[in-house]
């Protein structure tokens, strides 16, 4: 049913109801604007409640507002819908039957204007077992950010609805998610995996919540059971999961992820994804898998950059003779000259003072 066959209907309502009860000049004054916004002329409904004046305090009064109301949500103009039907349910001269259903499109026009705290007050007292209810109440407490709120109602409808619509249940892992809930975010996730186990994003975005969680382990374990199942990810999927890590400061996580799907095949080993694995046990501060990545790189490619990052590892581990080793290589591969005679300054230094030390300590 159309939005503007639902207002009609709604019109009709109210001045059949209220027929015996207002001004016959009035209530033909309706009657008309109805018939003209039913046909699409809103420019006759307009002209037809122009020129109607009601007193005061009336029940005329607020059915007019309530009239001109609707006229403007037909016309699209929301916010002078609102003001009208905002005066007309203020005014307390509407059947009480019916201000449920005018709370409730007031709520709708609210929501459309992202005035979320109008739209939780107007539906306090609704009948939260209404699926479009906990639907307006769900997005106007998540664009006000209290996800928190948001959450339990929209696990209460899936609780109570088990063919919920997917919808429902995006936003329970999203919602989760957010919170760094991700044991309750994965729950979830697994839902829709078993409504579609064919769709590769479902198992992807699994893995990622696993990722996150922390369990790198299951997050490999669930990209090699989708694989195992013929479910193909493109290369794109599987880096952004890395990159995800990263993004999440979760840079072990994220090297012991990208580590196992070089080893598993699910990823081709190329030198782009090597580095990144080194710089991700290095942010991880496992220099010695670092250093042993970046060595293996220097070694192919004969990069001064990657001598540079091997000998900076090997100088934090205190491995000074290594270090120093590993600054000749980068120098001989044109490394800033500069930054080589820095470096090497302090590792010949620490390696003078560790030597004097256990010179001292044989004495």
């Amino acid at each position: 049913m159309s939005r503007l066959l639902i207002l009609l209907l709604l019109c009709l309502s109210v001045t059949v109801h209220a027929a015996q009860s207002i001004d016959p000049a009035i209530f033909m004054a309706l009657e008309r604007a109805q018939a003209a916004q039913g046909k699409g002329d809103f420019a006759a409904a307009g002209k037809a409640l122009a020129g109607i004046e009601a007193k005061a305090g009336s029940v005329e009064e607020a059915l007019l507002w309530r009239s001109r109301g609707y006229l403007a949500w037909a016309e699209g103009n929301n916010r002078q819908a609102l003001e009208w039907l905002e005066k007309a349910v203020a005014s307390g001269k509407l059947d009480e039957a019916l201000l449920a259903g005018e709370r409730l499109n007031l709520a709708r026009l609210n929501l459309g204007e992202r005035r979320y705290a109008k739209v939780i007050s107007l539906l306090s007292s609704a009948p939260q077992a209404d699926e479009e209810v906990l639907q307006m109440l769900v997005q106007a407490y998540q664009g006000l950010g209290q996800h928190a709120k948001a959450l339990p109602l929209a696990e209460r409808y899936v609780q109570a609805n088990p063919r919920a619509g997917d919808t429902w249940l995006q936003f329970l892992v999203a919602g989760n998610a957010e919170l760094k809930r991700y044991q309750a975010a994965e729950r979830w996730q697994r839902e829709l995996l078993l409504r579609h186990p064919e769709q590769v994003k479902t198992w992807r975005q699994l893995a990622g919540l696993q990722q996150l969680a922390g369990a790198e382990d299951k997050a490999l374990a669930t990209l090699r059971t989708a694989h195992a199942k013929g479910l193909r990810f493109s290369e794109a999927e599987l880096d952004n999961l890395v990159l995800l890590a990263s993004a999440a400061n979760q840079p072990w996580q994220g090297a012991k992820l990208l580590e196992g799907m070089l080893e598993s095949g699910l990823l081709a080993s190329n030198g782009t994804r090597r580095e990144r694995l080194g710089m991700l046990w290095w942010q991880a501060r496992e220099r010695g898998a670092a250093a042993k990545i970046y060595r293996e790189l220097a070694s192919q490619s004969g990069a001064a950059k990657f001598w540079m990052n091997v000998a900076q590892l090997e100088l934090e581990q205190a491995h000074w003779q290594a270090g120093l080793d590993a600054l000749k290589q980068a120098e001989r591969a044109g490394a800033e000259r500069r930054k080589v005679r820095a470096w090497r300054q302090w590792a010949e230094g620490e390696l003078s003072f560790e030597r004097e030390r256990q010179i001292a300590r044989a004495g």
